[in-house]
């Protein structure tokens, strides 16, 4: 199994941390929220092995990446920067870009935008959306009204960061293994109230997933220990920004060779559904749905995604 090893590289005007493993066509795994390079331990040696150079940054804001105090430093356009500026760093013209949750919305915008950097993109969890109607935060008013919903929750500065920082490791225990607060459709979120948090309600497991340990969680703490969740749930906050600053994405298309994977028990996909994607995804594969899985898909299904992760690549024109 290849080494994973890790450094710190200057791109678009701060420092990124990456984990990297392998030698061959460069392969830039990009995590959501509230996770780590840590979220790719499964595919970074899999890839590797398979001759290929992988690479998993700290997105600004994470692990041991810079964290910028402003909001606005997490627009999309600001992380766009980041990974053009990261394959620049690595000396790479070209990359297959591979996400997850906030991670795939970040990969799916890189080949939208950058269709000369990144050759072929896999999107996880949450499919393209292209651009809304509105500014999101309006049509989650319109769609949702006075009922609760996580997305504008997030939106005021501080009260989601009180309630998550206040015991970190239970808080990333209920997030990654308690019910889902992004289901819309689960009975413990239709229940809450206005002035009700994340982890209202949501009791701990007895025991963990099978796909999870306590090392795992203590590795994901100890890393928003140090970064605290300011820096992640202001990427929520500039949804509305990405709105007014990327209209191209109403009609852009993403022509390169694409392929989404979801759990088929992935709580987005009852506000997320995949097949408006395909008119603005010309060449995508036909969806991968993993019977069974949730929305942590690359750490509860390793096997199977780096299956289908290796497959889409090896089928990649030279």
């Amino acid at each position: 199994m290849a080494e994973i090893t890790h450094r710190t590289v200057k791109t678009h005007g701060i420092h990124l941390h990456l984990a990297e493993a392998g030698q061959g066509p460069l392969v830039l795994l990009l995590h959501g929220w509230p996770e780590s390079w840590y979220s790719w331990r499964h595919q970074l040696s899999a890839l590797a092995d398979a001759g290929y150079h992988a690479v998993a940054p700290d997105v600004r804001g994470y692990g041991q990446s810079d964290k910028p105090q402003e909001i606005e430093a997490y627009s999309m356009k600001h992380l766009l920067g980041d990974f053009v500026g990261l394959l620049d760093a690595l000396g790479e013209k070209t990359a297959v870009v591979v996400g997850h949750d906030w991670g795939a919305a970040m990969a799916w915008t890189c080949a939208a935008l950058h269709p000369d950097r990144f050759r072929a993109v896999v999107g996880m969890s949450v499919p393209h959306m292209g651009r809304t109607p509105l500014p999101p935060t309006q049509l989650f008013k319109h769609v949702f009204g006075e009922k609760w919903f996580y997305i504008l929750y997030f939106q005021e500065p501080g009260v989601a960061e009180a309630e998550f920082e206040a015991d970190i490791p239970k808080s990333v225990r209920l997030i990654l293994a308690g019910v889902p607060s992004f289901d819309p459709q689960s009975p413990l979120v239709q229940a809450r109230k206005p002035g009700d948090g994340f982890l209202t309600g949501v009791a701990a497991p007895e025991t963990l997933p099978s796909w999870l340990t306590e090392e795992d969680i203590a590795y994901f703490a100890k890393e928003l220990e140090g970064s605290g969740f300011r820096s992640g749930l202001n990427r929520y906050r500039n949804m509305d920004r990405d709105w007014a600053e990327l209209p191209e994405l109403a009609t852009v298309k993403i022509e390169q060779p694409a392929l989404f994977i979801i759990g088929e028990k992935d709580p987005g996909r009852a506000f997320a559904p995949i097949d408006p994607m395909k008119a603005l995804v010309p060449n995508l594969q036909e969806p991968l749905v993993i019977p069974g899985a949730g929305h942590w898909i690359q750490q509860e299904r390793a096997e199977e995604v780096n299956a289908a992760l290796l497959a889409f690549l090896k089928a990649l024109p030279a």
